[in-house]
């Protein structure tokens, strides 16, 4: 995303959303600061060989066995 500003301003309009002048400046930072953190996950390397898990179990400390 090069321009983040020009982003927020056509976004805005095109989901008819106002955004108060007073906030723009901090909506644009915002976003920067989202740009930036998605880019370090979308950019870590991740090998090939690489499976996803069959089950999300977010217990899976304290239960092994999957809820199907």
């Amino acid at each position: 995303m090069n321009n983040i500003s020009e982003y927020v301003a056509q976004t805005a309009q095109l989901i008819d959303l106002p955004i108060n002048p007073e906030y723009r400046e901090a909506v644009i930072s915002n976003l920067e600061q989202i740009a930036a953190i998605a880019q370090l996950i979308t950019e870590f390397p991740l090998s090939d060989k690489i499976e996803i898990a069959p089950v999300f179990n977010p217990d899976w400390k304290t239960d092994s066995t999957p809820n199907l």
